[in-house]
């Protein structure tokens, strides 16, 4: 925060709190979310979280979520009544208004002091503070320190910590991606001092899957998964009668890229999804191959290096199409990256 001693004035006094993550939100979104909700309730402010969008059901263990507001399940008219009244919004793990679909326009003329933590590339200057760091692994990690910086570790109890923690481990990749630093083994130390269980976390996040979701991830698997060696990338295009099929929910396609990327040889891996509103597509990486870039420039995307995502306003066929079209374009980098992955490896 780069002016912590008027963050602090700003929270000295109860004041009407909204806080808002990104569309179709994460373990990093929510957690980061209901983990500050927790922190600022204790301090006597009144919270109110209010999501673009729904969220995996197998993050509603976390303390707070049935009070989650879901701004697109028909409560348009009463959250942009809440926004209006908020003294301050808190926009946690994004960092430019179009990553909230449908509330942008109201958080954007909203007259509350607007606070960004996040970690992504592509900062939007519209808060009045900032807590941003491309640096950091996860907003958790982020919502942590800060609460620190605060003076104020005490009022972490067992949930939020626990929020917190499922946040960092989610963003990591269960601490296996070039993001885990020294210090975020020092955070969720820290928090597992707190009370967060680390075995429960991980257990409600990754095995807590319903037979459908299985089923599809075989599926999937088994039939929508392309290799193409020559550009050291693999790909599924999931189609809407696809995830139909398998009576999808929303969460049942998140990690299903990782399948894809975890093959030998591979350097980038991508997920296409038709959904009703648009073609979404989630890109993964190794090493030096910037999907966020490939994201940015050919999909209205952005997000990390290694881990990005994009949307696609045409048809599902086009936009594999377009896909295939661009990897001649980096066919070079890819075979570049892969050669480097294999000198690191020996």
């Amino acid at each position: 925060m780069q002016d912590i001693n008027s963050f602090k004035k700003l929270l000295d006094k109860p004041k009407r709190i909204v806080i808002v993550p990104h569309v179709n939100p994460d373990a990093d979104a929510l957690g980061s979310s209901l983990g500050m909700a927790s922190f600022l309730k204790k301090k006597g402010h009144e919270v109110k979280v209010i999501s673009p969008t729904d969220y995996p059901a197998f993050l509603n263990w976390m303390k707070g979520n049935d009070e989650v507001m879901v701004y697109n399940d028909g409560n348009e008219s009463a959250a942009n009544d809440i926004i209006s009244d908020a003294e301050v919004i808190f926009c946690l793990d994004f960092c430019s208004l179009n990553r909230i679909d449908k509330m942008e326009q109201p958080i954007r003329e909203a007259k509350a002091v607007k606070v960004l933590i996040d970690h992504h590339h592509g900062k939007e200057d519209f808060a009045d503070f900032e807590c941003w760091n491309t640096k950091a692994a996860a907003t958790c990690e982020l919502i942590y320190q800060l609460v620190v910086d605060m003076g104020e570790q005490q009022l972490i109890d067992k949930h939020t910590a626990e929020a917190l923690y499922a946040g960092i481990m989610t963003d990591t990749g269960s601490f296996r991606h070039p993001n885990t630093t020294k210090h975020v083994h020092e955070v969720v130390a820290e928090l597992i001092g707190l009370g967060a269980d680390a075995s429960k976390v991980s257990k409600l996040v990754y095995d807590n899957n319903s037979l459908n979701r299985l089923r599809f991830i075989g599926f999937a698997l088994s039939e929508r998964l392309e290799i193409l060696e020559e550009y050291n990338t693999a790909y599924f295009a999931i189609s809407a009668e696809d995830l139909s099929k398998f009576n999808s929910r929303t969460g049942d396609t998140e990690g299903l890229v990782n399948y894809a990327l975890s093959i030998q040889g591979i350097t980038m891996a991508a997920i296409i999804i038709e959904r009703e509103d648009a073609v979404k597509l989630s890109f993964r990486s190794i090493g030096d191959f910037a999907v966020n870039e490939l994201a940015a420039k050919h999909f209205e995307g952005g997000g990390h290096k290694n881990a990005a995502g994009g949307i696609s306003r045409v048809g599902m066929k086009e936009t594999v199409e377009k896909f295939l079209k661009l990897l001649p374009e980096y066919e070079k980098q890819l075979h570049s990256n892969q050669k480097k992955q294999e000198i690191y490896l020996t």
